[in-house]
């Protein structure tokens, strides 16, 4: 018999590489950080410096001073993160502006400004 797994479905999050957000829940509440990169098929985003575990290495013959105990940043789950406005400082939900030429911006909730720097 094997166990059933949920396929997980890709998801578009207004979060980008590069944007400061802050954790709301877990270890690292409360703490800021910029966003290294984005994981749509899992929902999760990895964080600068924060959500660090210990992974045990083992050297090998390529890079055999590679050995012994290293801290990389875990992925955090999307929904755990709120982005920091730059305009205002505060962390703020989403909203979405057409340009124009059909382009969406991102704009803060809170002041209306703008996130995206076009």
């Amino acid at each position: 018999m094997g166990t059933k797994t949920k396929q997980l479905v890709p998801m578009k999050f207004g979060i980008k590489k590069g944007d400061t957000v802050q954790i709301m829940s877990g270890k690292d509440a409360g703490k800021k950080g910029k966003v290294l990169k984005c994981l749509p098929q899992e929902h999760r985003v990895i964080v600068e410096g924060l959500n660090r575990l210990k992974k045990h290495s083992r050297p090998t013959q390529r890079n055999p001073q590679s050995g012994g105990i290293i801290e990389i940043e875990a992925p955090v789950h999307i929904s755990n993160i709120m982005l920091v406005c730059p305009s205002c400082g505060q962390t703020s939900r989403l909203g979405f502006e057409r340009t124009d030429d059909g382009k969406r911006l991102r704009i803060c909730k809170k002041c209306s400004g703008k996130i995206d720097k076009k």
